[in-house]
């Protein structure tokens, strides 16, 4: 999954911004440093925003930078979507687990799914799971 960020440079320091996440804002003394900040920034407001089950914009942006997200927090954003309008309990009744502990899949600060238990999730919202490391 990967957002974009615009990097200016205003003065001495490069400006990265996230169109579709402007609360996401940062900055370095040079365009690597602050690229490396940007992804900090939008791992950890992802992260938060998710845990506290606030809605994240989706990435529609396409210039500037490609920043990709942390593959656990992408992985909460990916279950979110799949579940749609339906709630927690009824996908964990779906997957045989407690609703603690699918709630926990959805946290990108407590979750830790195995491939497996990824597979069992794709496979029960009739999908098939895709791994990619870069």
């Amino acid at each position: 999954m990967l957002y974009h960020c615009v990097i200016e440079q205003e003065g001495e320091e490069y400006i990265a911004q996230f169109p579709d996440m402007p609360n996401v804002v940062t900055c370095g003394f040079s365009r690597e440093e602050a690229l490396l900040m940007a992804k900090e920034a939008l791992d950890g407001v992802l992260a938060v925003e998710i845990a506290r089950g606030n809605p994240v914009p989706p990435p529609s942006f396409q210039g500037g930078h490609p920043v990709s997200v942390a593959g656990h927090i992408a992985v909460a954003l990916q279950l979110r979507e799949l579940r749609g309008d339906k709630s927690q309990t009824e996908i964990a009744r779906k997957l045989g687990l407690s609703y603690q502990a699918y709630q926990r899949l959805e946290n990108p600060q407590r979750a830790n799914p195995t491939l497996k238990t990824l597979e069992k999730i794709a496979g029960a919202f009739g999908k098939e799971l895709s791994v990619t490391i870069r």
